[in-house]
């Protein structure tokens, strides 16, 4: 079920709001999400806005760059990211959320992002998400950037 939610960090600086829907909860089993703890709610940019927080916010990125890791760089905490395999949708971490109550949170789906190219490959040909010609993850965090309120 859709719902409006809103989150953010650990010490406030970095404030998001977002339409996800918690039963399309998943996780990831790649080095960066199993070491972060994420629980994915993939959106669509459209329903993501950043209501503050863009000066606290610091990018890491690795291999071919295309995935953006942005966490706040007063508390360290990772509300959202830009994922490799749907560069132009925004990940938000579920545990990051309002009113969340971490250890009840039960993934419905998984991506086995320790053999990436494979999962894509499945997850697209199991009617997932297609990205747009031409997406990175550079360009939708610039986005979101850029449509921030604060």
């Amino acid at each position: 079920m859709l719902e409006i939610r809103e989150g953010g960090c650990h010490c406030g600086r970095v404030r998001l709001r977002a339409k996800v829907d918690l039963d399309l909860l998943s996780q990831c089993s790649c080095t960066v999400c199993v070491k972060k703890a994420i629980l994915h709610l993939p959106i669509d940019l459209a329903e993501f806005r950043l209501l503050r927080g863009k000066e606290s916010l610091t990018v890491y990125t690795f291999e071919t760059g295309v995935a953006r890791h942005p966490f706040c760089s007063h508390c360290g905490m990772h509300p959202f990211y830009i994922p490799r395999s749907q560069p132009d949708r925004v990940t938000v971490n579920a545990r990051c959320l309002d009113g969340i109550d971490g250890p009840s949170l039960k993934p419905t789906r998984f991506f086995d992002g320790k053999h990436w190219e494979d999962a894509q490959r499945n997850r697209i040909a199991m009617g997932g998400h297609v990205p747009v010609p031409g997406a990175h993850g550079a360009k939708t965090f610039q986005a979101i950037l850029d449509a921030a309120e604060g």
